[in-house]
C-alpha cells in the first residue's frame, strides 16, 4: 500500500474547503437567476449543484495526485454528493440535495452505533493512528459524536423544510462544519485524560 505523501497543509485546506465556498459562490451568484435548458427551467440554485460537482471531483483527483490518498469519508460524501446531485438535476427539484447532507450525518451515525452495539469505536480504527487515547476514551467519544451527527442530521430535516433556500445554503457551507468542528474540539479537549502522551508515570 503506497503511502500518504505530505503536502503544504494550506493547500489541502484550500482542495477540502475550496468546493463547498465555491458552491456557495456560485448560488450566490446564481440565485437570481433561471435557465432554460432543453426545453426545461433549472434555478440558479440547481445549476449551482450541477456545476458543485465536477469543482469537487476536480479538487478530489488533484488532492489524491498530491497525495496518493483519499480517506473514506472524503470517497463516501463525494458519491452521495454525485448520487444527489444528478438527482437534483433529473427531476429538477432541489430538494434532494438538500435531504443529502442529513443522510450523510445519518449514515456516520449509524455506522458509529452500530460498532457501540458491537462494543467497538469505530472512530479508534480510522483516527487511532493519529491520536493515541486509551479505549475508554475512544467508546465515550464515539458515544457522543454518535449523538452530534444524529442531532445534525435532524437539524438538517427541520431547517431545510422549514427555512428559506438562502438560510440552509449559509447553514450547510458554514453553520454545521463550525459547529462539527467546534463539537470535537471540545470533546477532545473534555477527553484529554484518556490520551497517552507519552510522559505519564510508570
Amino acid at each position: 500500500m503506497a503511502e500518504t505523501k505530505r503536502i503544504n497543509p494550506v493547500l489541502k485546506q484550500v482542495l477540502e474547503l475550496g468546493p463547498p465556498l465555491a458552491f456557495f459562490g456560485l448560488y450566490l451568484w446564481l440565485k437570481e437567476d433561471t435557465f432554460v435548458l432543453g426545453g426545461t427551467e433549472y434555478t440558479g440554485f440547481i445549476v449551482a449543484t450541477v456545476l458543485f460537482v465536477p469543482i469537487m471531483l476536480v479538487a478530489m483527483g488533484v488532492l489524491w495526485a498530491l497525495t496518493g490518498a483519499l480517506s473514506r469519508m472524503q470517497v463516501f460524501t463525494a458519491i452521495m454528493v454525485i448520487f444527489f446531485g444528478a438527482l437534483t438535476a433529473w427531476f429538477n427539484d432541489e430538494r434532494f440535495f438538500k435531504m443529502k447532507t442529513s443522510l450523510v450525518y445519518g449514515f456516520f451515525a449509524l455506522l458509529l452505533g452500530i460498532g457501540l452495539l458491537r462494543g467497538k469505536s469505530y472512530l479508534a480504527y480510522v483516527l487511532s493512528d493519529a491520536i493515541d487515547m486509551r479505549e475508554e476514551g475512544w467508546m465515550i467519544l464515539t458515544r457522543r459524536l454518535c449523538l452530534g451527527f444524529l442531532a445534525l442530521a435532524v437539524a438538517n430535516e427541520v431547517i431545510w423544510r422549514t427555512m428559506s433556500t438562502d438560510v440552509w445554503v449559509k447553514i450547510e457551507t458554514f453553520g454545521f462544519p463550525i459547529l462539527l468542528f467546534a463539537f470535537i474540539w471540545v470533546q477532545f479537549a473534555a477527553l484529554h485524560k484518556y490520551m497517552d502522551l507519552g510522559d505519564d508515570k510508570g
